[in-house]
C-alpha cells in the first residue's frame, strides 16, 4: 500500500502504544545486569509485533512500531549519537533520563534508526510511520557545556540527524513524524525552534509531520494554554502536517487553521490519552466534524492526542476502535464509507 491509497480521514496513533507492565519489569532486569542485551532485543521485537497487529486488528490506516523499544523519548536517540557523553549509572529506572553531556562539537554518523524501521515495515503490509524526537526536545535533555547557544547545539542535532532521515526514506519510509513538546513549556524558543526544523527536513523526500503537545509525562500534562502561541511563526515549518491534542483540551484552537490560512494538514488529536475512559465513536465523530466546520476532510487526519505509553493494553486498544470507528461514521456521512 502507497500513502496515495489511504483513504479519507486517515487514523494513527501519535506514536507509542501502551507499554505492558510486564515489559517494565523485564526492562528494570535488563539495567539490573540480569538479562542479556540479546535477550533484551529478542523482546523488544515481540513486543514491536504485538504493538504493530494491536494496531492492524483495531483497523488503524498508518501503523508505527509502538515505540515500545524506546525507554522515553529521549534516550533512545540521544544515546546513538556518538560525542554525547552518557553516565549510564544516573539511570535506576527504565523510564528516567540519563544525564548527558556534550564537552565538544558533534561529529557526523549513522544512528542506526533504519535497523527499527524495517523491522516495522517487514511486519505489516499498510502503510508505516516513524516517530523521532526533535532538536528542541533533545536540546533540553543535554548539558551543553560546548556550544555557544541551545540553537547552535540543536542545529548541530538537526544537521545529522537530516541524514538519517534521508536513510530512513532510502528505506521506504513514506511517513515521518517529528515530536516538539517542549515547544509549549518554552514558546520563546519558537523563532528558532522551527529554523531547527527546517534544516532537520531539508530535503528529506517523504511526508512531515510535526506534533506539539503539552507534555505526557507519566500520563499527565507538564503545561497548559492555548496553541495561539504557534501562529503566526509555525507557518514557517516546511511540514506537511501539524498534529496537535484536542480530545483533553477541547477544540477552540482548531480555528486558527482556518485564521491563519494554515499551509499544512491537521492532524486532529481525538483520542485523550490522560485518561483510562473510553470515547464513544461518536465522540470521536463529533471531534472530526468540529474540525470539518473549519477544514476540508481531505486536510484533515486523525490521531490520538499524545501517546498511548501510559495507558494500558486494553484501554489503549478500545480507545484505538473508538477511532477508528468513529472517523467511519463520518466518512459515511460524506459518501466514502
Amino acid at each position: 500500500m502507497k500513502f496515495s491509497d489511504l483513504p479519507i480521514l486517515p487514523t494513527s496513533i501519535v506514536g507509542s502504544y501502551s507499554m505492558p507492565h510486564w515489559l517494565e519489569r523485564i526492562k528494570g532486569d535488563y539495567f539490573s545486569r540480569r538479562i542479556s542485551g540479546r535477550d533484551m532485543d529478542d523482546i523488544y521485537d515481540t513486543a514491536v509485533k504485538a504493538a504493530i497487529k494491536d494496531q492492524e486488528i483495531a483497523g488503524l490506516d498508518v501503523i508505527t512500531d509502538g515505540e515500545v523499544r524506546r525507554d522515553n523519548m529521549v534516550d533512545y536517540f540521544v544515546e546513538r549519537f556518538p560525542g554525547i557523553q552518557i553516565d549510564r549509572s544516573s539511570k535506576k529506572y527504565y523510564y528516567d533520563f540519563y544525564d548527558m553531556a556534550v564537552r565538544s562539537k558533534l561529529p557526523t554518523a549513522s544512528l542506526g534508526l533504519v535497523q527499527d524501521y524495517t523491522f516495522l515495515r517487514n511486519f505489516t503490509d499498510r502503510i508505516t510511520k516513524f516517530c523521532v524526537t526533535g532538536p528542541h526536545c533533545l536540546t533540553k535533555r543535554i548539558n551543553n557545556q560546548f556550544y555557544p547557544t541551545e540553537e547552535a547545539l540543536a542545529m548541530d542535532l538537526a544537521r545529522i540527524m537530516n541524514l538519517e532521515l534521508k536513510a530512513l526514506v532510502k528505506a521506504g519510509c513514506e511517513i515521518i513524524q517529528i515530536d516538539e513538546p517542549y515547544y509549549s513549556g518554552f514558546p520563546e524558543d519558537l523563532e528558532w525552534g522551527v529554523n531547527v526544523i527546517n534544516t532537520l527536513v531539508q530535503g528529506v523526500d517523504a511526508r512531515i509531520g510535526l506534533h506539539i503537545c503539552y507534555g505526557n509525562r507519566y500520563g499527565k500534562p507538564s503545561w497548559e494554554g492555548s496553541y495561539r502561541y504557534l501562529f503566526p511563526t509555525i507557518l514557517k515549518a516546511k511540514v506537511h502536517q501539524l498534529t496537535l491534542e484536542f480530545a483533553r483540551r477541547g477544540g477552540e484552537d482548531i480555528e486558527l487553521f482556518k485564521e491563519f490560512n494554515a499551509p499544512f494538514n491537521l492532524g486532529l488529536g481525538v483520542i485523550d490519552v490522560k485518561t483510562e475512559d473510553v470515547e464513544s465513536p461518536e465522540l470521536v465523530a463529533q471531534h472530526i466534524r468540529r474540525a470539518l466546520e473549519f477544514l476540508p476532510p481531505e486536510n484533515i487526519k486523525v490521531l490520538t492526542d499524545c501517546g498511548c505509553f501510559h495507558l494500558p493494553r486494553d484501554v489503549a486498544f478500545a480507545k484505538m476502535k473508538a477511532m477508528v470507528d468513529g472517523a467511519k461514521i463520518v466518512r459515511k456521512e460524506l459518501g466514502q464509507g
